[in-house]
């Protein structure tokens, strides 16, 4: 099950009359690239073109187009004093009333951006397992919470993917490529096995570990003893989080670790976006 607010279904089918947003092309300095878009409604809007007032009078003039009655209209809008962004570029948007076919369109698009989402396999429906994934629900991520326990899935937040399985390691060994593995269960035995198993995969974008540096030392010890591969241990990010805090709330850390998974899926794309060193959370007992 995908997130709520991707939902493009249901917001059409609540709004009959809908007009398509979509940023044409970009010079200079934008919110958004080109390609972005949004459907806007007498009453509601659907994504974002980049927020403040640009996408103030976006909407204001898609909503008129509606009320008026007509087909479309191109926007060429400078990002400067005149509109209140200092951002220095030129943005041309498209407004377009939807009929049937590019309800259809908009329909597919989203369908394929959800296809295409990279999952995150979060393992342990504990406290922390349960707030990450309602974190990553936010983000172009796909999450799936796994565990053994039937009780703790069932206890999992609403809306979210789950996976009951005895065996989780062989969960890792099925994921698409390109995957994000998290792992923090109630066993550290088991947080072994399945770190292994995705360490052993040479696509995963992304392998945590819950744990201290001593939990770190301990399963490295252990890793290179049973595979005798210790280069792989450089793709292991543990302690989780890059938290310098010391937070210990669920919640806290939560928020951290997607922020930190997020970078490592991105960093690709966004040459800017350098992968966080693994920093530790807490010293384990």
């Amino acid at each position: 099950m995908y997130q709520k607010r991707q939902d493009i279904r249901l917001f059409l089918k609540n709004n009959a009359n809908v007009a398509a947003i979509s940023v044409l092309d970009v010079r200079g300095s934008a919110p958004r690239n080109a390609g972005a878009w949004m459907l806007v409604s007498p009453h509601g809007i659907f994504r974002t073109v980049g927020g403040g007032n640009l996408e103030f009078m976006a909407i204001e003039q898609a909503r008129s187009l509606l009320a008026a009655g007509h087909t479309e209209e191109v926007l060429a809008i400078p990002l400067g004093p005149e509109i209140g962004q200092c951002c220095g570029g030129h943005v041309r948007l498209r407004v377009r009333r939807l009929d049937e076919a590019l309800r259809a369109e908009f329909i597919a698009r989203i369908d394929r951006e959800l296809a295409e989402l990279p999952h995150v396999f979060v393992f342990g429906a504990g406290h922390v397992g349960s707030s990450l994934v309602e974190a990553l629900a936010l983000l172009p991520v796909r999450p799936v919470l796994v565990d053994m326990r039937v009780g703790e899935l069932e206890s999992a937040p609403d809306g979210i993917e789950t996976c009951l399985t005895a065996l989780p390691e062989s969960i890792v060994r099925t994921a698409p490529a390109g995957s994000a593995f998290v792992v923090l269960t109630h066993d550290h035995s088991l947080d072994f096995l399945i770190a292994t198993e995705a360490l052993k995969r040479r696509d995963a974008l992304y392998v945590g570990m819950i744990g201290s540096r001593t939990k770190r030392a301990t399963f490295s010890r252990w890793f290179e003893k049973e595979t005798g591969d210790r280069q792989a241990l450089q793709h292991l990010v543990c302690p989780i989080g890059n938290q310098a805090t010391g937070d210990k709330r669920p919640e806290v850390i939560a928020s951290f670790v997607a922020a930190e998974i997020i970078a490592h899926l991105t960093r690709d794309a966004a040459t800017n976006i350098e992968a966080p060193a693994a920093a530790p959370l807490r010293e384990e007992a």
